[in-house]
């Protein structure tokens, strides 16, 4: 069975019956419905939702957005992740790359910051926790 058979099915189910009319129209309004959750928002959406899909990385922008210094040193994250500092690098990269931390060099350290929207994801998952 396709999957616009099983869809005039549902549409039958639910209308009492279906037209070729009624199966057109329900999928141009399906086809709406898609277009307007895809695109390049998805994409970054996506990037965003895997960077924070690892424990290391979740921890790290965790661990940001609670510093009261605003930013930390690659070197104060260290003793506090159980992974190498080249995994800890190459983590730092990809929140970096999908937005979620920014980088400085201040003299020969790299400091590192939550940024708006680490924070806004992170205060969404804390306030979601109670629902």
């Amino acid at each position: 069975m396709s999957s616009t058979e099983r869809l005039q099915r549902y549409v039958a189910d639910e209308c009492g019956s279906c037209t070729d009319e009624d199966l057109a129209g329900r999928l141009a309004e399906l086809e709406e419905l898609n277009e307007s959750v895809g695109g390049s928002d998805l994409e970054t959406d996506i990037e965003l939702l895997s960077a924070l899909g690892n424990e290391t990385r979740y921890k790290i922008v965790r661990m940001l957005h609670a510093t009261d210094d605003d930013e930390l040193c690659v070197c104060e994250l260290s003793p506090l992740l159980d992974v190498s500092d080249s995994a800890i690098s190459h983590a730092l990269s990809q929140l970096t790359d999908a937005g979620l931390v920014t980088r400085r060099k201040e003299g020969k350290w790299r400091m590192y910051r939550a940024t708006p929207r680490a924070n806004a994801v992170l205060v969404a998952l804390d306030g979601s926790r109670s629902l």
